[in-house]
């Protein structure tokens, strides 16, 4: 099967397994992907800022990787002292240079910093059935970026859209103590991990997004988060599947504001 085949059969069944995905995750249960697979980890990071880096990060590619990488968007005009980090996932099929055409702009206004790492397949693993490669990647590239930027741990968020939206929303949960906070535009569906912390989130919703229906997604998301006692801004909005730059301005000033 194709790349453009599965990512179809993929996102459909997404759309439909928001309502079951937390269910489970309100009593711990682990919920996966399609198919309902065992998560083969728990998705913990154990990456964490240091409060000794002196920043000398540059935009550009990542250089972790070889075929898959990743890219680095530094603020034109840093302030001064710690800044905000927004780790920012793509979606099935694309990469974190096409996925900083979408954020980096308004985070460049916003003076947050945007790691865009590449999953190591054409989507996040645990969207494949367990947490693993991905989650390892994504720890190798914190652990750089911590050593080379010094970020404010008040104001760290992990994020994405569509597929990496959902990885987004599970790895956030799992990493609350890690990252307070969690931006999801557009999400599918969440999977259940033993929660640590207490993050806050930010997550936005095309009213007539043909890929993620909103009916079968955010607002089954959304309701369930604020029942377990999260606090979540929901942003609504007249478009398709897609971030808006207004959404994109709007969450970024909402990580870099604290």
């Amino acid at each position: 099967m194709n790349d453009t085949g599965h990512r179809r059969i993929t996102r459909r069944t997404f759309g439909f397994a928001a309502t079951s995905a937390l269910a489970a995750l309100a009593v711990g249960d682990a919920c996966a992907a399609p198919g309902n697979q065992p998560l083969a980890g728990d998705g913990r990071l154990s990456a964490r800022a240091r409060a000794d880096a002196a920043t000398s990060l540059k935009s550009g590619a990542l250089g972790l990787g070889s075929e898959r990488d990743g890219v680095i968007q530094m603020p034109g005009a840093p302030a001064r002292g710690p800044l905000p980090l927004l780790v920012f996932l793509h979606g099935a099929t694309q990469s974190g240079e096409g996925m900083l055409r979408r954020i980096g702009p308004a985070a460049d206004r916003a003076g947050v910093v945007v790691v865009a790492p590449d999953s190591r397949g054409t989507t996040w693993d645990a969207v494949r059935g367990g947490f693993g490669e991905d989650v390892e990647f994504l720890d190798r590239t914190l652990t750089h970026v911590f050593t080379h930027l010094e970020v404010d741990p008040a104001r760290m968020a992990i994020g994405g859209f569509s597929d990496g939206a959902s990885y987004a929303l599970s790895l956030g949960l799992g990493n609350g103590d890690l990252f307070p906070r969690v931006v999801a535009c557009s999400p599918g569906f969440v999977v259940s991990a033993a929660p640590h912390g207490h993050p806050r989130f930010f997550i936005s919703h095309g009213t007539s997004d043909q890929i993620l229906p909103i009916d079968r997604c955010s607002r089954v998301i959304v309701p369930r988060l604020r029942s377990m006692g999260y606090d979540v801004t929901f942003r609504e909005f007249d478009g398709r599947h897609e971030v808006p730059p207004d959404v994109a301005n709007e969450a970024t000033r909402w990580l870099a504001a604290g």
